[in-house]
């Protein structure tokens, strides 16, 4: 029976997830995810052929929150892959704090320590706890491995990750610790395996999805990146409003009575693109809308990508090139478009045929900075470090 590594995203109203074969190099055989936990959840498993093996919503007490979704993806999986046979679990964890800069065993002390983050994460973290919970219950003899988003920025500069606070505050972990990682560590890899002159430059990769952030890579390695202590700042995304001054915090509070929770609840599920549209947080509904407040949503999205950008290459001391990843990075010709539009100064000259296209480089052979688009695969980053310390033991 070959063996294979299961890998698990558990959000708060879904967990993805993917099964890889790793007789070998670790490859993926299948993919889903069950969506709106809490509500009517929906399974949906698709094979490495395209081919959609589940699609249904699943019923009944026992299909009840993550564990009950896990459930779910191992007795369908026991339908169409009879074969499996788990050998390692392993999870995207979103913070990993100061102490977990790789991949790690999980074990008491590592749910313990992950726990007590939960405050900087409040909406990731115990979502990533409840799969790990459940994983273990499923498997209790495979090992369960932790991929953090934050590790891959654990080395940022000093001055990228220190607010302008007294010194303690930092000592106590208050910081910007940056997210995406394990998106951010796929792409150096490609571009070390594809385009390795360009690894060894100055790159700035764009995450796009309904989460968004950018990072600056020097020979691979995060030098800065916009998101900071919570994966709140930086871009606006689908529903989060990205960068704030604070200032608008003591406002919500003194002026309006808004506690913590609706503070939350305002900047992580009604901002962004949902909130400026007052549509959807959908990049696609929201291009196909044609209304001003779509427009205007759209138009404040890229003008944030462009500054950003601008930032980035100030941070590198130039630009190599660029790297557009994520759902909407890797799809919509119209945002990489207008990000684009205008950049000769950066050496950025726009091949709108190959753009059309979705080529993997979209400038013109003219163009001094390369721009590329390549599809992140964070399951990937998470199989082969389970695949990893599984053939250690």
């Amino acid at each position: 029976m070959d063996r294979h590594v299961l890998t698990l995203n558990a959000g708060s109203s879904s967990v993805k997830f993917g099964l890889f074969d790793i007789e070998r190099e670790p490859t993926q055989i299948a993919d889903g995810e069950v969506e709106r936990i809490g509500d009517v959840p929906r399974l949906k498993i698709t094979d490495a052929s395209g081919e959609t093996r589940a699609d249904h919503a699943l019923r009944g007490e026992g299909t009840a929150g993550h564990a009950g979704a896990i459930n779910a993806i191992l007795a369908e999986m026991d339908t169409h892959f009879p074969d499996r046979h788990i050998a390692s679990v392993g999870h995207r964890v979103v913070h990993g704090g100061l102490d977990y800069s790789r991949p790690c065993l999980i074990d008491e002390k590592v749910i313990g320590d992950l726990t007590e983050l939960s405050p900087f994460a409040p909406l990731h973290q115990p979502h990533n706890l409840a799969g790990i919970h459940a994983a273990r219950e499923a498997f209790p003899g495979a090992p369960q491995i932790a991929c953090f988003d934050t590790a891959f920025h654990h080395d940022h500069p000093w001055v990228n990750n220190v607010f302008a606070l007294p010194q303690h505050y930092y000592d106590e972990g208050i910081r910007r610790y940056g997210f995406h990682g394990l998106s951010y560590e796929y792409i150096a890899g490609e571009l070390k395996r594809i385009a390795p002159h360009l690894y060894a430059g100055r790159v700035v990769v764009t995450h796009l999805g309904n989460g968004a952030s950018m990072c600056g890579l020097q020979n691979g390695r995060s030098i800065g990146s916009t998101m900071g202590f919570s994966a709140l700042d930086g871009l606006p995304m689908g529903t989060r409003c990205g960068q704030l001054d604070p200032g608008v915090l003591l406002y919500l509070m003194d002026q309006k009575g808004m506690n913590a929770d609706e503070i939350a609840d305002l900047l992580y599920r009604k901002s962004g693109l949902l909130g400026l549209s007052g549509l959807t947080n959908d990049m696609r509904t929201l291009e196909a809308a044609g209304t001003k407040e779509a427009r205007q949503a759209i138009d404040y999205y890229v003008f944030r990508i462009r500054r950003e950008l601008g930032a980035l290459c100030a941070v590198l001391g130039g630009l190599d090139a660029v790297v557009f990843c994520g759902g909407i990075g890797e799809n919509s010709r119209m945002i990489r478009s207008r990000v684009l539009q205008d950049l000769g100064w950066l050496g950025i000259e726009i091949d709108h045929a190959k753009n059309t296209d979705n080529a993997r480089v979209i400038t013109t052979e003219l163009s001094r900075a390369r721009v590329m688009v390549i599809p992140t695969n964070e399951d990937m980053v998470i199989a082969r470090a389970a695949a990893a310390h599984f053939s250690s033991r």
